[in-house]
């Protein structure tokens, strides 16, 4: 049976079919008769009739959400370093945050066929499910978890929670803390939860004003201080979701004549280069980023070499590193 013949036989058009079989777009109703007509007739297209995803490219698609970003490209760097040793190319997308250009490119390397795609992964709308579920070549997902995909995931909870301990334990009783988007489950919900654990495990209550959400910016970082700050009652520490919000708060209790870690106690998340440059050098949860990049490719490939691999979750752990911004000594170098 030909693709004309299985067309009459659904009660399609030839086009539709052709849709139906690169994933194009096509009315639920057809699709349902193209469906049912399959599972009658039993019909395949030939190998030739369509791109296949038995075709090997050595083209991997990266997708990240911001190239200036210190931690994607220490995720890239791994990602990089296993794919070129087994002879793949990496083909590198930059979304600037912005979530319908992630779409588009989930799609893009969906239709043409690349052997597999890695996402370095920020929020996840109906629409991004929608196109993952139908990709016919192996997704690894890296900074969140998603049901049904492999992830390379960090201890973003339990890296806030051990990060605003500490800040209590050094005497710090008006805990604040500065997030990001909770729909961002990794950054923004787990980080926010750790931090709610640590305050309740301390017996202390979290006022009203002392949480803020920021946008992953120093300047965002910087107004969220300002606004705590304008209260009645001030904070004396402060977890911010990452080290780049945390130089921005450092920023403005350094215009505002606020002394950290004397006034304040500041920690970020990530111990970026940034952190380490501030002044005071900033407490950080070092996360494993370079780590995620190779456990991805390696993961991919594993994925590339056996089809029927079970999905899996890998969760990285992390290392609290002091500085001056909670009362720790700088010993320099770059940890």
């Amino acid at each position: 049976m030909n693709i004309t013949e299985f067309a009459k036989a659904a009660g399609v058009s030839r086009s539709a079919v052709s849709r139906y079989f690169n994933d194009g777009y096509l009315s639920e109703d057809k699709r349902k008769l193209i469906e049912e007509a399959l599972e009658k007739t039993g019909y395949a297209p030939s190998p030739t009739a369509r791109n296949t995803p038995n075709r090997v490219t050595k083209l991997v698609g990266v997708i990240i959400p911001k190239l200036s970003s210190e931690s994607c490209a220490r995720v890239t760097e791994g990602i990089s370093e296993v794919l070129e040793k087994e002879g793949y190319k990496m083909l590198l997308v930059n979304t600037k945050n912005d979530h319908r250009r992630e779409v588009e490119s989930l799609e893009l390397f969906r239709t043409n066929r690349a052997d597999g795609v890695i996402l370095l992964g920020t929020v996840f709308t109906e629409l991004h499910k929608a196109i993952l579920n139908k990709m016919r070549i192996p997704v690894i997902i890296v900074g969140q978890q998603l049901k049904g995909f492999s992830c390379i995931c960090h201890n973003d909870k339990g890296a806030a929670r051990e990060l605003t301990a500490l800040m209590i334990k050094k005497g710090a009783q008006r805990p604040a803390v500065i997030a990001v988007t909770q729909d961002d489950l990794s950054a923004g919900a787990a980080r926010l939860a750790g931090f709610k654990q640590a305050v309740e495990e301390a017996g202390l209550k979290l006022e009203k004003n002392f949480t803020e959400i920021s946008e992953f910016t120093m300047e965002s970082g910087y107004n969220a201080a300002k606004r705590l700050f304008s209260r009645p009652v001030h904070p004396d520490c402060i977890l911010c979701a990452t080290d780049t919000i945390a130089a921005g708060a450092e920023l403005y209790c350094r215009e505002a004549k606020i002394k950290v870690p004397e006034d304040v106690m500041i920690c970020g998340i990530g111990c970026s280069k940034l952190g380490r440059v501030a002044y005071p050098s900033i407490t950080s949860a070092r996360l494993h980023y370079k780590t995620a990049g190779l456990e991805a490719a390696n993961m991919l490939l594993s994925a590339l070499r056996h089809r029927d691999s079970i999905q899996r979750t890998m969760e990285l752990d992390y290392d609290i590193v002091e500085r001056e911004s909670t009362g720790g000594k700088d010993t320099g170098g770059w940890y």
